[in-house]
């Protein structure tokens, strides 16, 4: 969905209106939260927003991974796969799905991890514990009461923070945060922004540990596009923040195309935008998460550039003794009902 532009701005006659029903969500989403989930039996970490859209998700999930793997640990991801028709479960395989099938994030994920899409996540969890997981990564479902979570991290695009801080439809809260701050272990906040320092105020005052993070540019990616004009395009929560990071890189962006998360692209869309660059001696870049939406398509153009891009903490320590010590707190409550 494409968010409505008075979610982040301060007064709004629409978000006034719409109040009511934020109201009415946020008492819904916030009785839901408070029930007791299924324990998977082994650790779970979700990696979760307290609003609708992305703001890093997935670079904190693949961050993750390597920090478990590290930790001798073997993690399977588990995604709703968001925007595909399959239900599951089901491990994804690049070889025989695409984005259409299981959604274009798990497609994503799969070249580094084991990634479990199960609308029913009790399925899920059973589907991955079967593949020899040692620890569950939840990607989102930090609101959903299915599962009993070990560990809840919460991502915010430190530029962006929460918008006005209403509940949906009113604002992109998907609960009040009173509720959510309740279930919140740590914060991650990508970028140098100061949107969401308040947020981080209000955690800490809860003893919930803030995690500063930057989302770097891959060596490769910026080689590739080096000297080059590009014609930049994506369909992710927050396209500008696609559009900065290339800046950022040194990358010289002539145009840019945003579109909303989880697009499909039309024939016509990649048409135009590929008749665009040519005539103007662009390169076409996008991010790979919106590559994977694109891949197995025969009206998709050669040359399109994908951007990656690798989530690194400022204190990779930190992050490494706040998982660890969850782990073992984890394991030792399970022990102790034993």
């Amino acid at each position: 969905m494409r968010e409505p532009a008075f979610w982040y701005r301060p007064r709004s006659p629409k978000s006034h209106l719409l109040s009511p029903l934020g109201a009415l969500y946020g008492a819904i989403t916030a009785r839901r939260m408070a029930r007791q989930g299924f324990d998977a039996g082994i650790p779970v970490i979700c990696v979760g927003n307290y609003h609708v859209g992305g703001a890093g998700k997935t670079p904190t999930v693949l961050a993750l991974t390597k920090l478990l793997r590290e930790l001798g640990e073997t993690p399977v991801v588990l995604s709703r796969g968001y925007g595909g028709r399959l239900k599951g479960p089901v491990m994804v395989d690049r070889a025989r799905h695409t984005a259409a099938d299981i959604g274009d994030e798990p497609l994503m994920m799969v070249r580094d991890v084991p990634v479990a899409v199960a609308h029913d996540r009790l399925e899920g969890v059973a589907l991955a514990k079967s593949q020899g997981a040692t620890v569950i990564l939840m990607d989102d479902g930090f609101q959903n009461p299915a599962l009993l979570k070990d560990t809840s991290l919460i991502v915010i695009d430190s530029e962006r923070g929460l918008g006005n801080g209403k509940v949906f439809p009113a604002g992109p809260l998907r609960a009040p945060l009173r509720a959510q701050f309740a279930r919140t272990d740590a914060l991650v906040l990508i970028g140098d922004g100061r949107a969401a320092n308040d947020v981080a105020a209000e955690l800490a005052k809860r003893n919930k540990p803030e995690l500063r993070a930057r989302l770097k540019p891959d060596a490769a990616s910026l080689a590739q596009l080096f000297g080059k004009p590009v014609f930049a395009f994506a369909g992710i929560g927050d396209p500008e923040r696609f559009f900065r990071t290339l800046r950022a890189g040194g990358i010289e962006v002539a145009r840019t195309r945003p579109f909303a998360d989880h697009h499909m692209f039309s024939r016509e869309e990649i048409a135009a935008m590929a008749a665009d660059a040519a005539r103007e001696q662009l390169t076409l870049v996008t991010t790979e998460k919106d590559l994977a939406r694109l891949r197995g398509r025969d009206d998709v153009p050669d040359g399109i550039v994908p951007f990656a891009v690798q989530l690194e903490f400022d204190d990779p320590a930190a992050l490494r003794q706040l998982i660890s010590d969850h782990l073992f707190k984890a394991r030792e409550r399970r022990f102790g009902r034993r």
